[in-house]
């Protein structure tokens, strides 16, 4: 502790600002997937860079930290993630250093939630069933939250990107309350962006709302139910685990069956299963990519991968 009643006077002149400057220092900050990093970082914008752990073609659902994101996360005040369902590579990591706050964006205020789907075209899941039924109070029910009963792709809605930049301002402000004007700025201008942004996805995606297609895992709920489009079921639950031979011709059928235009792959996993199940067909394949495997990390990652999403769809369905 600095005992300013003993310095000269000249010294002190000297000394102040230094403490000042140390005062303003930002806080160090971890994200862990690449579109909530984007969110973060137009939020901390001009003020110092979040570090990203799940970067490149890398998946969450299968991700492992190596040293050296431990010591990143052990040198953080902070670590936004969605959840212990989708980065389960965090939740353990974070209990032995419970220094470090913990941000869970699945308990986002306002958010919209949404039951993991099963039954049919939606593979079972492991735990008992659920209406399939949305909430914008996850609070309420914690109890089922920890149970993994939530879809945990919820950045896929511009509205409830619009609640987790709300949400990441209000906790950075707290952390840092030295640069809480850079950070409510810039949340009112990323709030702007986003409004327009689901203007622009609702044109862009209105002529294919009628478009039957399948998709490589269910991670797109959210962006069907803000635009309308019509999924007709996913190959598999989770992309860590492969369809059996039952599951692969029931998808053959309803292919058939559903007139599927489109079948969509992702680029972090093998696009063999989807020739597979479209041999024989009229359905064509396309690729989607919920993360932004080759975007650029940073605050135009967001935007690109939700454009990216909706040109997937169009390249495929519209032609």
């Amino acid at each position: 502790m600095v005992n300013l009643s003993r310095m000269p006077v000249l010294l002190l002149l000297w000394v102040m600002p230094l403490l000042s400057l140390a005062d303003s220092h930002p806080p160090r900050i971890v994200v862990s997937i690449k579109p909530i990093h984007s969110l973060v970082a137009g939020v901390m914008a001009g003020v110092a860079e979040p570090d990203l752990l799940v970067q490149g073609g890398a998946s969450p659902h299968d991700f492992s930290l190596r040293p050296s994101d431990m010591q990143h996360i052990e040198q953080a005040m902070a670590v936004f993630w969605v959840s212990d369902t989708l980065e389960t590579f965090l939740a353990k990591p974070l209990v032995n250093v419970p220094e470090v706050r913990s941000v869970q964006l699945l308990k986002t205020p306002g958010i919209t939630l949404y039951k993991l789907r099963e039954g049919g075209a939606w593979e079972a899941h492991s735990h008992h069933p659920h209406d399939d039924q949305s909430t914008d109070s996850p609070e309420h029910d914690e109890h089922e939250q920890a149970h993994g009963d939530w879809d945990a792709h919820v950045w896929l809605d511009p509205h409830n990107a619009m609640a987790m930049v709300r949400y990441i301002s209000t906790e950075l402000s707290a952390l840092d309350p030295a640069h809480q004007a850079e950070y409510t700025a810039n949340a009112a201008e990323l709030l702007n962006r986003l409004g327009m942004l689901d203007s622009e996805l609702k044109t862009h995606l209105a002529p294919l709302q009628d478009k039957p297609f399948f998709v490589f895992h269910d991670a797109y709920q959210y962006l069907e139910r803000r635009y309308g489009l019509a999924a007709q079921g996913s190959m598999t639950v989770s992309p860590e685990h492969k369809p059996g031979a039952k599951r692969v011709q029931e998808i053959r059928d309803r292919i058939r069956t559903q007139h599927v235009l489109c079948v969509f792959s992702e680029p972090q996993f093998q696009a063999t299963l989807v020739d597979t199940l479209i041999s024989g067909t009229s359905a064509k394949r396309g690729v989607l990519d919920p993360l932004g495997a080759e975007l650029k990390a940073g605050p135009e990652s967001y935007f690109q991968l939700m454009n990216d999403l909706a040109d997937g769809l169009s390249a495929c369905l519209g032609s």
